[in-house]
């Protein structure tokens, strides 16, 4: 028991920083863990190089793992860390911009040698010449004292040294009042075959939790309180592992068995991963030799009568264009998610960015519409998986689902569902004949539509009675069979057309508490979070500001004109040059007003808040935003 005081916190933000061989990944993983079962509400923002060993010790090689958790509902991973483990200079110097006046930083002392301070361009000792005196700097030699800790354990010094991240995850695991109980057990799986390993870093971890319960350099350590949550069944759960939970469920419920053709690409591929351990629940998955013929593997399951699923990146998805505009011609329901990164081209295949919404609405040719929808948080990823399949298997079409790196692999807790209060999806298989001939003889017609949906029934090869034409050519309304007549193509297309934009999607829902807001900040996907954040301190600070969040991007709501035309300023967030913005301003010729970053990160809560006060003095020179001190901090 420590005789140390014990400081109450709302919230804080770490951030781990290193070299990409520090295990810094790992090291956040294992504390956001160990702050889940505590209960704290926490948004993570896990962050690193694209190259599998990027150069040792410079900036290029760091990888850093961020993590907001507080006593209350967390929007965002944070603006601003409040401390900083640095493991070298190369992770100082990366991350020291980002740093606000009297944020703690924790290095390791160790790593600042003449060489690695030359790698980064320090002429002089941060930790010695005074450059870091507006912060809280504990310079410790962690790398040597998990040497030290390890004396006894039949290890290379090397390995040893690997084990530093384990003994700093156990010191702010004190620091912070992060049970270690968790992460011993996730270290007995990883390691239980190498038991000296495990010794390893079982005994690092322990003596970094000592040495902050023992050491003078900590005068105090902190208490975080569980945030308040509707009762029920949490875990913590990431985006991909969301969005393959909710793909599977949705098969389940819709009673078909889920084959996903993909081709491993980041930041997509632990979907993949998390659905090929899911082969009890009736689960196909194949890893393709290429994009095309993972689509191609999914489009033919579906045909077959199963939920074709692939999923992909910007990149992929440019080369499944040709696949999926055969799905819209074939009409039949296939899934494609796309978990969208910098571009273009190989671009920043690690970062985050919203950049493939066009591609995603028009990227195929000719007239070939589909359902886009978008997921707005970690968690809700299932959710938009779910709606996905409800809409792919209700209307026999394709349909894209956006998702992008930060929401894949940021983590936040979720409430497990109950099944049962998940939607049933009916395939509907057709079994016999539709139609009669002429002669009164029954016969099947292949695009005889459902009166409500526009939907063509769904066939399985095979069935008696049920033979029909497919493939890419332009068929006959109705009968199905291949033709060129201008005329009956007009039709075609139009009748797809008319498909896709009468499916059902909610209205979108508008946050207004006061009623008169004259701005509006509306957004889709992972924007959600910086926008809700920005909102709470906007509000927090004298603005009166409404917000809307768009999950269905095509068709749009079909109240959505109205509420664009009800604000004098609409502010549309976007990790893009403006994509929604000019398809809002197409769609209903209101004055959208873009607010755009590339820059392979979210927007921070702060920079959408100055907008919100921005547009307002627009409209009012007098308004001035009002300081509330420490509000920032709760969002």
């Amino acid at each position: 028991m420590t005789s140390k005081d014990v400081h109450r916190l709302e919230r804080v933000v770490i951030r781990f920083a290193g070299d990409s061989g520090d295990g810094m990944q790992l090291t956040g993983d294992r504390f956001t863990s160990q702050t889940a079962i505590l209960g704290n509400d926490l948004s993570t923002l896990p962050n690193f190089p694209a190259e599998i060993r990027a150069p040792q010790g410079t900036i290029h090689g760091v990888s850093s793992f961020q993590l907001h958790f507080a006593d209350h509902d967390v929007l965002t991973p944070g603006d601003n860390p409040d401390v900083l483990v640095a493991m070298n200079p190369a992770s100082l110097k990366a991350n020291l911009g980002d740093l606000p006046r009297g944020a703690t930083i924790i290095a390791d002392s160790d790593e600042f040698t003449t060489r690695n301070l030359a790698k980064v361009g320090y002429a002089a000792n941060p930790l010695e010449d005074g450059t870091l005196e507006s912060f809280h700097v504990h310079a410790l030699p962690l790398t040597s004292i998990t040497v030290d800790a390890l004396a006894d354990h039949p290890l290379t010094r090397k390995d040893k040294q690997r084990s530093k991240n384990m003994f700093a995850l156990g010191l702010l695991s004190w620091l912070y009042t992060r049970p270690l109980e968790a992460t011993e057990s996730f270290l007995a799986a990883k390691f239980g075959t190498r038991p000296e390993m495990l010794a390893a870093n079982l005994a690092a971890l322990r003596a970094g939790f000592a040495y902050g319960e023992t050491t003078e350099d900590f005068a105090v350590s902190y208490e975080v309180g569980p945030a308040p949550m509707r009762q029920g069944l949490y875990r913590n759960i990431t985006g991909n592992t969301a969005l393959a939970y909710g793909l599977a469920t949705a098969a389940h419920r819709a009673g078909l068995p889920l084959v996903l053709g993909a081709y491993p690409i980041t930041p997509a591929s632990d979907v993949l991963h998390v659905l090929s351990g899911l082969k009890r629940l009736g689960v196909t998955t194949i890893q393709a030799e290429d994009e095309i013929a993972g689509i191609g593997v999914a489009l033919g399951a579906s045909y077959g009568g199963a939920l074709g699923v692939t999923t992909t990146s910007g990149p992929g998805l440019a080369l499944k264009s040709e696949t999926i505009g055969l799905a819209v011609s074939l009409e039949i329901p296939l899934v494609v998610v796309d978990v969208q990164r910098g571009g273009p081209s190989t671009g920043l295949p690690t970062k985050t960015e919203q950049a493939d919404l066009m591609q995603a609405m028009y990227g195929r040719n000719g007239e070939a519409p589909v359902p886009v929808i978008a997921a707005q948080s970690p968690s809700d990823c299932f959710d938009a998986a779910v709606e996905a399949v409800r809409i792919a298997v209700t209307y026999r079409t394709p349909v894209i689902l956006l998702s992008d790196g930060y929401l894949a692999n940021g983590s936040e807790p979720w409430q497990i569902p109950a099944l049962a209060d998940l939607p049933t999806i009916d395939p509907g298989f057709a079994t016999e004949p539709n139609a009669t001939d002429d002669d009164g003889v029954p016969v099947f017609r292949p695009y005889l539509r459902d009166p409500e949906t526009l939907a063509r029934p769904w066939a399985i090869p095979g069935t008696a009675g049920l033979e029909h034409r497919i493939g890419g050519i332009e068929k006959k309304d109705v009968s199905g069979e291949i033709s060129y007549d201008p005329d009956n193509h007009d039709r075609m297309t139009r009748l797809r057309a008319a498909k896709v934009a009468g499916v059902t999607v909610p209205d979108v829902v508008v946050d207004d508490p006061t009623g008169d807001a004259r701005v509006l900040m509306l957004g889709w996907g992972s924007t959600y979070g910086p926008i809700s954040a920005g909102i709470r301190h906007a509000r927090a600070t004298g603005a009166t500001v409404a917000q809307a969040h768009l999950r269905h991007v095509n068709p749009f709501p079909a109240n959505l004109g109205d509420v664009l035309r009800g604000y004098d300023r609409v502010i549309c967030p976007e990790m893009n040059l403006g994509q929604l913005t000019a398809l809002l301003r197409a769609a209903y010729l209101v004055d959208v007003r873009a607010l755009t970053q590339v820059r392979g990160l979210p927007f921070t809560a702060a920079a959408l808040a100055d907008a919100v006060h921005d547009a307002l003095r627009e409209l009012d020179p007098q308004h001035t935003p009002r300081v509330t001190p420490g509000q920032e901090a709760r969002s």
